[in-house]
């Protein structure tokens, strides 16, 4: 499937069954909006997106919960300690992982994805090389570059 295809339920449920999940329309709706997503959603973002469906916050938070265990998502805290959740694009399409930065705009608060751009950890040199800062630990790069986005930087 081309990314600018569009995605069909069937799609959807497709990813979610392929996950060991159940298929239920709860979760179709929550994947469904990660989808069609630019960046991370948080919880009452997700609700918000989602009110006219009738789904109470608990099972969309249950849901996107459960997406990232299953790691079809993935959770990104950009530094005001509010979870938000975003598609792992690497599970559901074969594309980047998720060593990708996120910006926040320090004026209306709107946080996109730089898939644009890479991030990876580079060992000094005459260190392990595979990136281990510790006997069985890892690293996790997140970025967060923060600034005012086009919309608010005339302002």
């Amino acid at each position: 499937m081309s990314p600018n295809q569009p995605i069909t339920a069937s799609d959807i449920e497709a990813r979610i069954r392929a996950a060991g999940l159940r298929c239920t329309r709860a979760r179709v709706a929550v994947l469904g909006r990660l989808l069609q997503s630019p960046g991370p959603v948080s919880h009452a973002e997700m609700a918000e997106l989602l009110a006219d469906e009738g789904f109470d916050r608990a099972t969309i938070y249950r849901n996107l919960t459960e997406l990232t265990e299953a790691g079809m998502a993935t959770r990104v805290d950009v530094g005001d300690h509010v979870w938000r959740f975003e598609l792992n694009r690497h599970h559901a399409s074969g594309g980047h992982g998720d060593d990708h930065p996120h910006f926040v705009c320090t004026s209306c608060g709107e946080v996109s994805c730089l898939e644009e751009v890479s991030v990876a950890l580079t060992p000094k040199p005459g260190t392990d090389q595979s990136g281990r800062l510790a006997a069985g630990v890892r690293a996790v790069t997140e970025v967060v570059l923060k600034g005012q986005c086009e919309n608010c930087g005339d302002e």
